[in-house]
C-alpha cells in the first residue's frame, strides 16, 4: 500500500497534546487541515498555516490522512461512525489514525466499517504528555495491517520516537491499557514518595535526585514529581481522560476475566478527585488528595 507523496493530512483534536503533534507535521511541510469543537483551541495553528474546515465531514473529504486526539470513546464513535463523520465521507484509500485513548472493540469496529469503504484504518494511541508531545518524542502504540502502518510511519516519526505496532486493529488500544495500568500504580507510589519526603523534613528535590537514577525511577518521578514539588497541577493530561482509561482497562481486564486490584484503588483515588473537582487538573494533582489525607 502506498499513499500520495506529498499527502494533504487532516488533524481532528488540538488540545493539549493534539495542537503540538500537528504543528510537528506543518513544521515537516504537510498541508495540514483542521477541525475542533471549540475553534479557539486551534488558533495557534490557523495562525501559523493551518486551514480549518467547519465539520469532521469537510474534512475528511479533503485529506488523504486523517488523524483524530479526541476526548472519549463515545466521541471517537461519533467522528467516525456518523453520518456526518469520517468513514461516511472519507475517500477511498484515505488513512484514518486515531491516537485517542479509546476501546480496542471500537478500534476494531472502526477498521472494519472503514475496509467495507475501501479505507485504512489504525489505533494509535500515545504516550508522553504534553512534553511527549511538545518534543516529539511520543511512544506510539499500533494496530492496524501491517502495510498501512508502513505507509505512514513517516508521519508518526514526526510525532513520536517508540513507533511499534503491536499487531491488528484493537492491539493498539490494548497496548495503551498496559501503559495506563503501569503509570496508575506508579503515580500512587510517587505522591506517597514525595509526601513522605515532605513529611520526614527532607527537601524533596534532592530525594528525587537520589532516587529517581535507581531503580525507583520512572517517567512519572522524573517528569511529574517535579510539578508536584513545585506546586504545578497544570495538565499534561487531565485527571478525567485517565479516570476514562482506567475504566475502559477494567472493564478489558474483567471481560478476561483479570482481577486487577492495583487498577482499582488507583482508580478509587482519581473518582475522588473528579468528585472534588478537580478533573481538569493534570494526574500528578493525586499528590493533593495523598497529601491531605
Amino acid at each position: 500500500m502506498q499513499i500520495k507523496e506529498n499527502p494533504t493530512i487532516g488533524f481532528i483534536g488540538t488540545g493539549v497534546m493534539g495542537k503540538s503533534m500537528a504543528g510537528h507535521l506543518m513544521d515537516a511541510g504537510y498541508k495540514v487541515l483542521v477541525y475542533n469543537r471549540t475553534k479557539s483551541r486551534a488558533e495557534d495553528l490557523l495562525e501559523k498555516g493551518a486551514m480549518w474546515k467547519e465539520t469532521p465531514k469537510e474534512l475528511a473529504a479533503a485529506c488523504d490522512v486523517v488523524i483524530t486526539m479526541i476526548g472519549y470513546p463515545h466521541d471517537v464513535e461519533e467522528v467516525y461512525l456518523g453520518k456526518e463523520g469520517l468513514v461516511n465521507n472519507a475517500r477511498p484509500g484515505t488513512v484514518l489514525i486515531d491516537m485517542t485513548t479509546s476501546t480496542p472493540s471500537l478500534a476494531r469496529r472502526i477498521a472494519e466499517e472503514g475496509e467495507k469503504k475501501g479505507i485504512f484504518v489504525v489505533d494509535a494511541p500515545v504516550s508522553g504528555g504534553d512534553i511527549g508531545a511538545q518534543n516529539a518524542t511520543l511512544a506510539i502504540m499500533v494496530g492496524g495491517k501491517e502495510e498501512v502502518f508502513e505507509a505512514v510511519r513517516p508521519i508518526f516519526e514526526l510525532m513520536g520516537k517508540n513507533i511499534i505496532r503491536q499487531g491488528d486493529a484493537g492491539a493498539g488500544q490494548h497496548t495503551k491499557m498496559c501503559n495506563q495500568i503501569v503509570i496508575a500504580s506508579t503515580m500512587m507510589g510517587v505522591c506517597e514518595a514525595v509526601v513522605y519526603a515532605e513529611k520526614a523534613g527532607l527537601d524533596p528535590e534532592l530525594v528525587l535526585q537520589s532516587i529517581s537514577t535507581g531503580a525507583a525511577g520512572s517517567w512519572s518521578l522524573s517528569n511529574l514529581a517535579p510539578r508536584m514539588i513545585n506546586g504545578d497541577f497544570n495538565p499534561g493530561f487531565y485527571i478525567k481522560h485517565f479516570v476514562k482509561d482506567m475504566g475502559i482497562a477494567l472493564a478489558e481486564a474483567e471481560a478476561m476475566g483479570f482481577h486487577a486490584p492495583g487498577l482499582e484503588l488507583a482508580k478509587s483515588l482519581y473518582d475522588q478527585m473528579v468528585q472534588m473537582g478537580e478533573g481538569e487538573l493534570g494526574t500528578q494533582a493525586l499528590y493533593k488528595l495523598i497529601r491531605e489525607n
